[in-house]
């Protein structure tokens, strides 16, 4: 399911006793919106910066089609000058197939780069849910501890007098 961020702020859950603090996951959920909306603004620029080396790189392709047609034309209508024709059409063809390489491996430079910036938005979203996991998962077990304590108290009235008390700390340190 993918989420946008207006989604994400938009985002409602219900009130329940002993719930989350509202303004704290409101707060947590700006945050995430707010990260989502960068990587899915730099995302956004990467790739126009991609769509714009293809769209270079295909002009210089056209360029070099059309500086080959050029200089066929230019051999078969010059007899006298197809040796002075054929060494600077040689010239304009190396030239053009420096300039194609180098915007070639600026493009794979580019598109190594958008893919890594990729992997590490990918990555820095699995660390986030696995924190995300971590801590819904502790404060599960927080609940639970206090669901025990409040059991234990409706069965013992004794409960709490200093002996259980300890144990309350110990299943604490545990979390």
């Amino acid at each position: 399911m993918k989420l946008s961020p207006l989604e994400i702020k938009r985002q409602q859950f219900k009130k329940v006793l002993r719930g989350y603090d509202p303004v704290e996951v409101e707060t947590f959920l700006e945050m995430i919106s707010n990260e989502v909306e960068d990587y899915v603004r730099e995302v956004k620029e990467l790739h126009e910066k991609v769509m714009e080396s293809e769209i270079q790189l295909r002009d210089y392709k056209n360029m070099e089609k059309t500086l080959q047609q050029t200089l066929l034309q230019a051999q078969e209508a010059s007899g006298k000058s197809i040796e002075n024709s054929r060494k600077e059409a040689q010239l304009i063809v190396q030239e053009s197939e420096l300039k194609a390489q180098q915007i070639l491996d600026k493009a794979r430079q580019d598109f190594a780069h958008i893919r890594e910036e990729i992997s590490n938005m990918k990555t820095r979203k699995q660390n986030i849910m696995s924190r995300l996991k971590v801590l819904l998962s502790s404060e599960i077990d927080l609940l639970k501890a206090l669901e025990i304590d409040d059991e234990a108290l409706q069965r013992d009235p004794s409960f709490g007098t200093g002996k259980d008390h300890l144990e309350v700390d110990e299943i604490l340190k545990k979390l």
